[in-house]
């Protein structure tokens, strides 16, 4: 699905930006949009908060769309 790959995206883009929080202490979204107040920034957050929500169903919505098991060990 679309909406998956998406996701699955946006989560990426926030494990990078929190890594570089973690190691550096560099927010790149911040950075980008004009501080971690601003609109766009929050709207950012939002989307990549709400992008790791949808895909802790990835590993169990597999199993139920195409009749395989999870491929988690």
């Amino acid at each position: 699905m679309v909406i998956d790959k998406i996701a699955l995206a946006l989560a990426i883009i926030g494990a990078l930006n929190w890594g570089g929080i973690g190691l550096f202490g560099f927010d790149t979204v911040a950075f980008l949009c004009g501080g971690q107040l601003s609109a766009l920034a929050r709207v950012i957050y939002a989307l990549v908060g709400l992008a790791g929500l949808w895909c802790i169903t990835l590993p169990f919505r597999h199993e139920e769309e195409t009749g395989q098991t999870p491929h988690m060990a």
